[in-house]
């Protein structure tokens, strides 16, 4: 697979770099060759492994890639010593929603399960690098009183449902690394302060099939969420359920989780991705 994204790099940046010439187009052109060989990649290119592929020196590549990791474009999995595509491919430009077009793919779905259960639906992605999560939709629920959580509106993973179900899905060191990151502060009185409680709150996760943020974020909002998987059955973003905790009592949280679960794995299916057991 890599054999393959290296021929094909170097073939975009010898075409783009004689089309673009010198000076700063030429800079632009190496910049999203090498975008393009990460994201082709997926899994993580060493700087080496870049270098070769768009057929630059080392220190131009090492170069290119500090300053787009500064902007957030790309980032640098230290564990692994590899680069990988940053949130802010997805922000400028909405070039994750783009390539599949989840919110527009997913919004059906959420109208649905916000009728179904009278609350407020989001969808969220995960920002690894800085150990937070992303909304880019929501349905608002009809309801005076109502949890607003706005596209772009960014908050801990660790102290979120949407989060939580993300953490879930994720290895070990992976998780480890979110949470140095953000540490576990405490928000609320009800915040998971302590990596303990948090493993068990993960494990737990797991066997339930969905998240559930109990006022951990803001007292009084209670959210049940579950993930979205890709074509290779890896997490890719979540949807949740937001009300207050009146609405929301112990009793019905069981039953508004499979509601959260079953559309997760519906929207999951809508975009050609693979559910656990698929």
């Amino acid at each position: 697979m890599k054999t393959s994204a290296r021929n094909s790099g170097r073939k975009k940046i010898t075409e783009k770099s004689r089309s673009a010439g010198d000076g700063q187009i030429q800079s632009v052109a190496r910049a999203i060759s090498i975008l393009n060989v990460i994201a082709e990649v997926g899994s993580g290119l060493t700087l080496a492994e870049i270098s070769e592929t768009v057929g630059l020196p080392l220190s131009t590549t090492h170069r290119h890639l500090t300053t787009m990791q500064e902007e957030r474009f790309v980032r640098f999995e230290i564990e692994t010593g590899t680069w990988l595509i940053g949130v802010q491919a997805f922000l400028t430009g909405n070039a994750f929603i783009g390539s599949r077009d989840v919110a527009s793919i997913a919004r059906p779905f959420m109208r649905n399960l916000m009728e179904a259960s009278g609350e407020t639906v989001n969808l969220a992605i995960a920002d690894e690098a800085r150990g937070y999560v992303i909304y880019l939709a929501q349905v608002e629920c009809k309801h005076m009183m109502r949890a607003i959580s706005r596209p772009g509106e960014q908050i801990p993973m660790y102290c979120s449902a949407v989060g939580k179900a993300l953490l879930a899905a994720m290895p070990e060191s992976g998780v480890a690394a979110v949470l140095q990151k953000t540490g576990l502060k405490r928000i609320t009185k009800k915040t998971i302060t302590t990596p303990t409680l948090m493993r068990a709150e993960l494990q737990k996760i797991r066997a339930d099939g969905y998240a559930v943020d109990d006022e951990e974020h803001a007292v009084g909002l209670r959210c049940i969420a579950a993930r979205l998987c890709n074509e290779y059955g890896e997490p890719m973003a979540a949807i949740s359920m937001l009300g207050p905790a009146a609405r929301i009592p112990d009793g019905k949280i069981a039953e508004f989780g499979t509601m959260v679960s079953q559309a997760a794995a519906a929207i999951t299916t809508a975009i050609g991705g693979c559910n656990n057991g698929d």
